[in-house]
């Protein structure tokens, strides 16, 4: 009965990275550029502004969504008090952790065809029409290196599984609440 809750739990995880993916691919701001031509005849490519500032707020957006998500989700897994244990906290961290994959593949998947790739070699600059403006597609992480990309699927889950240690450890009773209470002797 406590593996089904589990896969319930990281079922209902990975959907809601899905809509998560979804919602950030709407409210994630993109990058404002341009591409410009040069006297010289080189391509020249530059944000508007503080344009370049989106790049890291919509990777902040999409780790702050899912790591909301993974303190509620952590809370309600806790209310679930006939399955308190460690295959919850495994399945709690497994399911944050597929769930924000979900998301950032949703995300990266929906705001590329909005947007499409940036146009620097292809952008229409001629010498009679020297500038390009275009809308860049918000990235899903901070970086593309490995230990970015990994920090950002990890942490997440790590907030998740932290909220239910510490809901864990704040419990008197050292079957975390699942049995009948302890009766009292007056």
């Amino acid at each position: 009965m406590t593996r089904r809750a589990a896969g319930v739990v990281v079922g209902g995880l990975i959907l809601a990275g899905a809509v998560l993916g979804g919602l950030w691919s709407w409210l994630a701001p993109p990058a404002h550029g341009v591409v410009a031509l040069t006297r010289s005849g080189q391509r020249v490519q530059a944000y508007l502004g503080s344009e370049s500032d989106h790049l890291f707020v919509s990777a902040a957006m999409l780790v702050g969504l899912l790591t909301s998500l993974g303190i509620i989700a952590a809370v309600l897994v806790w209310q679930w008090r006939a399955h308190r244990g460690p295959l919850m906290a495994t399945a709690l961290w497994v399911g944050l952790l597929a769930a924000t994959g979900t998301a950032a593949a949703v995300g990266a998947v929906l705001v590329h065809w909005h947007y499409g790739a940036v146009p620097f070699d292809t952008a229409p600059v001629t010498p009679e029409n020297r500038v390009f403006y275009y809308a860049e597609a918000p990235p899903v992480f901070f970086a593309r290196g490995p230990l970015q990309v990994a920090t950002t699927l990890i942490f997440p889950a790590a907030m998740a599984a932290l909220t239910y240690a510490l809901m864990a450890v704040a419990t008197p009773r050292d079957d975390l609440g699942v049995g009948a209470p302890p009766h009292v002797v007056t």
